[in-house]
């Protein structure tokens, strides 16, 4: 099976209730990023200085040489930014999570017992703070279980929650791999947490967000006053909130870091945000263990009896060869192709065979029409249908005919097949016998290029009604 990596689909048109405590519309979490310390520098053994989230404009990495500047921009975070945040969030009573740099976090100890104090989650945020995507898989574990250990040593505790941030494409399969987080949120694709699959482990994903962030303050398409960072706030607020009250509650992540949502001028706009936002009723504010554990117990993972995107190519053309009647090489085809998450439900693996129906010759798909048996038709009769036949048939009562009904039948079969060369075809669920007659009476004076059109759409209409027995 060619599989697709990524999925498309996730919790799909209808998310679960995420049933937050006390009925709440919507979960609040604050992020608190701690890299101040942590930061590229020569200083930590880097090869140049840090040249991200600062600012300074443009900024680029000096190699083999200290940036004054650009560390003493990042030690306003650890000095003065840190503090003022601190203070917000104690005095509003609202619990945070810390991303907490290994390293930053030992050359901070006097921050990490206020996180402390105030009751935040320490989550891990690597052992530096520095771009993963060229490291090795094992160049990027040991920096893992490096983070993990000096996390220990600086906390007392084992980080439960892992975010790299400027992650690898390995960096989800590895902190997964380890068996070690209750969380992990290197991923944007959500409002909702997630379970993702990796090496027979059900790992949660609480996503983060890149948008809700004051990192928008040191991008180019970003923030250039507190103004429009309230406002974004607030828009997101009110979306989501919205969304919750109709019965549909979502989470909000918002991301902190010390050295620019500390500053002043950022610092009013969040502070007005967060007034805003206790403002409201039914807001969960919480941290993300906090979800984490909600989640586990609310929404604990499941695996489905079939997957198809995950079958061999034999299990998956014994298990739908049979959708598209007598007709296999349709679902061999699909499983040659490109498969994914996506074509894991009912509608998706559908796209996936009628996208190979469509794209046969005519001849082809003339074939797959003449495979239909006739409706009330000798194989009905002599107890010959395929099992899915018999019972969609059986559904609209064509198996108790009256001897006057099964004439009219056998009548309109044998002028249709005269006049088009393929029997009559037509998804027959949720249809009365009296309904199927009257369609058959008014498509048999239909040209054969209209009728073969109408035909070819009632195959994948009955694939599709045959898949929904099947799968989600």
């Amino acid at each position: 099976m060619n599989r697709y990596p990524r999925d498309m689909l996730g919790h799909g048109a209808t998310p679960p209730d995420a049933a937050w405590p006390g009925g709440a519309a919507i979960a609040l979490q604050f992020v608190v990023n701690y890299e101040e310390g942590g930061e590229n520098s020569i200083l930590h053994g880097d090869a140049a200085s840090e040249a991200f989230l600062s600012e300074i404009t443009n900024a680029q990495p000096w190699p083999g040489m200290r940036h004054w500047n650009m560390e003493s921009i990042y030690e306003y975070g650890a000095r003065a930014g840190f503090w003022r945040l601190h203070r917000l969030f104690v005095d509003a009573g609202i619990p945070v999570t810390v991303y907490g740099v290994a390293t930053a976090l030992q050359r901070s100890p006097v921050q990490v017992a206020a996180m402390q104090e105030a009751g935040w989650e320490i989550a891990s945020h690597g052992l530096k703070w520095i771009d993963y995507r060229e490291h090795s898989r094992e160049a990027e574990l040991a920096d893992i279980h490096e983070a993990i250990s000096i996390h220990e040593q600086v906390t007392g505790e084992a980080p439960r929650g892992w975010y790299t941030g400027r992650c690898s494409v390995n960096t989800v399969d590895l902190v997964t791999e380890t068996c070690l987080f209750d969380y992990v949120s290197d991923s944007y694709a959500d409002d909702l947490p997630y379970w993702r699959q990796h090496a027979g482990r059900d790992q949660l994903i609480i996503p983060y967000t890149l948008d809700v962030n004051d990192m928008r303050f040191a991008i180019q398409a970003g923030f250039s006053d507190g103004d429009a960072f309230y406002t974004y706030l607030k828009d997101t607020f009110d979306v989501l909130y919205a969304e919750g009250q109709a019965g549909a509650p979502k989470m909000m992540n918002i991301g902190l870091h010390c050295r620019l949502a500390g500053r002043p001028g950022r610092f009013a706009a969040l502070k007005r945000f967060v007034e805003y936002a206790q403002s409201h009723d039914k807001v969960w504010f919480a941290r993300r263990i906090e979800i984490a554990e909600h989640w586990k117990a609310q929404h604990p993972p499941t695996r489905p009896a079939m997957i198809p995107s995950a079958m061999a190519p034999e299990e998956f053309v014994a298990a739908f060869g049979g959708v598209f009647e007598h007709s296999p090489w349709i679902a061999e085809r699909a499983c040659a192709g490109e498969m994914g998450a996506a074509n894991d439900c009912a509608s998706g693996l559908h796209a996936a065979l009628a996208a190979q129906f469509r794209a046969a010759s005519p001849e082809e798909r003339l074939a797959v029409l003449k495979a239909h048996p006739d409706l009330a038709g000798k194989l009905a009769a002599a107890k010959q249908l395929t099992a899915e036949s018999a019972s969609e048939q059986a559904s609209a009562g064509l198996d108790a005919l009256t001897d006057e009904e099964r004439r009219t039948f056998t009548e309109l079969n044998t002028a249709y097949v005269e006049k088009f060369g393929f029997p009559f075809i037509i998804a027959v669920k949720g249809l009365t016998r009296e309904a199927i007659l009257d369609q058959f009476k008014q498509r048999i004076n239909n040209d054969r290029e209209a009728e073969f059109a109408t035909a070819c759409k009632q195959v994948e209409r009955i694939a599709l009604l045959r898949l929904k027995d099947m799968l989600p």
